[in-house]
């Protein structure tokens, strides 16, 4: 099962993914975060609240990306109130890529970077038996729901940042339970947006180069995520591809499993504030940036992974904001 939010009539509606061309409206007041807490509060699957929510109008699909009118696939109504973060380092050859970044030299266990030392210890021991803990990953915190740009819509690149770079990733999505229990709604296909100028000068600046922009969806895949996912990264400019890569994620991919990864997320009790909507973003091992490409305002991000529906599409901007306010004495 698949879902989409999107603008229909003025209001946020929530559509079942039939096929490419049309989705079946579902009767929904809060949108899927709506359908999610109904689901948590019955102790029914997602997928049966959907299935006897859905209404006999359906929607053209095409007309709705054309149209604009495409939303986040979770969102919350207080966007003080959906955080978005994320995790390094989980891919089998991410390591290598940041390596490569940084110009690291590998030669002995004395010489390994810091990067390298941690991705090792997800290779080890990260994807622990039941019951058991693995080591944490690197995490970051990028914003809250304000950070967050609609499938179509532009991301806007701030005048400070030194590169605007993709980052395709499958990201998850969450809601916090009354009694601080973290259920996780489904998956959907992400574009984390970092400033890989300013990480690569100094990994310690990783959190300055991801309080960015992000976008994800369109689609929310509800149900088992397959282990193995095959997808493709695309930079296209004036209508031709300027830069397309094909990229690995899934758990058969990763040195992490995603129990591991949601676990060192949600340990922390402020995570697990009730009503709370959570997208994390689970690393990937694939960047343009790697390649030497520089993206211009103008570009369109293309990120793709067939199992999780439609692509994942976004123009960059160039922003005239400088992000720059000195605060004022009291």
């Amino acid at each position: 099962m698949r879902l989409i939010q999107c603008r229909h009539e003025g209001r946020l509606t929530v559509g079942l993914v039939v096929d490419a061309e049309s989705v079946q409206v579902v009767a929904a007041e809060a949108g899927v975060y709506g359908l999610a807490r109904q689901a948590i509060a019955e102790g029914r699957p997602l997928s049966e609240v959907v299935e006897a929510a859905l209404t006999e109008t359906r929607l053209d699909y095409a007309a709705l990306v054309d149209n604009g009118q495409l939303l986040p696939p979770l969102t919350h109504p207080d966007p003080a109130h959906w955080l978005v973060t994320g995790t390094g380092l989980t891919h089998l050859g991410s390591a290598d890529t940041r390596s490569a970044m940084h110009a690291a030299t590998l030669v002995d266990e004395s010489t390994l970077t810091d990067s390298m030392r941690m991705f090792r210890m997800g290779v080890e021991a990260g994807k622990p038996g039941a019951g058991e803990v693995g080591p944490q990953p690197e995490w970051f915190y990028k914003g809250d729901g304000d950070c967050v740009v609609s499938p179509e819509a532009a991301l806007p690149s701030p005048s400070f940042a030194q590169d605007a770079g993709e980052e395709p990733e499958l990201a998850g999505l969450y809601v916090i339970g009354d009694d601080g229990t973290p259920w996780r709604v489904g998956y959907a296909v992400g574009n984390e947006f970092s400033d890989h100028v300013t990480e690569r000068f100094n990994y310690l600046w990783l959190a300055h180069s991801k309080l960015r922009a992000c976008s994800y969806g369109p689609e929310l895949l509800v149900g088992e995520l397959p282990a193995h996912l095959e997808g493709t990264s695309r930079i296209v400019r004036d209508g031709k591809t300027l830069w397309e890569k094909p990229f690995l994620t899934g758990e058969a991919n990763m040195a992490h499993s995603l129990a591991n990864l949601e676990h060192h997320h949600f340990k922390y009790r402020n995570f697990r504030r009730p009503g709370d909507v959570h997208v994390h973003f689970f690393g990937t091992a694939t960047l343009s940036f790697a390649d030497q490409v520089r993206v211009e305002p103008g570009d369109r991000y293309e990120i793709e992974l067939p199992a999780l529906g439609r692509p994942l599409r976004n123009t960059l901007e160039a922003d005239a904001d400088l992000g720059y306010a000195a605060a004022k004495p009291l």
